[in-house]
């Protein structure tokens, strides 16, 4: 009897042995997102005029009113749901750090709100010059890689 539990103690041994886990976990707090600002890496958040709600970078959450209640969540409310984060405006709340944002709402939605366009800005990955190189990548592949007679080559002039 005790060779058989030492014989099966030993395939579980061996089993978990040759057995590997691997957990990954990406945690990215505090980090902006891709849509964000350039420039501001030391903001909590951003005010979004828009759709009247803010963005704390350091929880990943929209904080956004409902009914009379303030709440947070990590997605906009479905009445946003096209509403475009890379071209929307974003105010930077450089100078905010407690855990109410949407304490003075009424000076930013007055200082910020529809009709004050302040001057474009430049988003931390600019979501169109990702897809014109995909569409150069797409273009090059197209052609097999192989750039002869279309002005790209890097032998043009060179005689072959």
């Amino acid at each position: 009897m005790k060779t058989i539990k030492f014989l099966v103690l030993g395939m579980i041994l061996a089993i978990a042995g040759t057995a590997q886990g691997q957990i990954s976990v990406n945690l990215h707090i505090g980090t902006a997102p891709a849509w964000g600002p350039r420039g501001y890496d030391n903001a909590r958040y951003y005010y979004l005029p828009d759709v009247e709600a803010y963005y704390d970078i350091n929880t990943a959450m929209f904080i956004y009113i409902s009914g009379n209640t303030w709440i947070r969540r990590s997605y906009l409310p479905s009445r946003y749901r096209g509403y475009d984060l890379y071209h929307g405006r974003k105010v930077v709340m450089n100078n905010y750090h407690g855990n109410t944002p949407y304490y003075n709402h009424n000076v930013y939605k007055a200082k910020y709100g529809r009709g004050n366009q302040p001057a474009p800005q430049r988003n931390i990955v600019n979501r169109n010059s990702r897809n014109e190189r995909n569409r150069n990548d797409v273009r090059d592949n197209r052609n097999g890689g192989n750039n002869k007679g279309n002005g790209n080559s890097r032998n043009k002039g060179k005689n072959k």
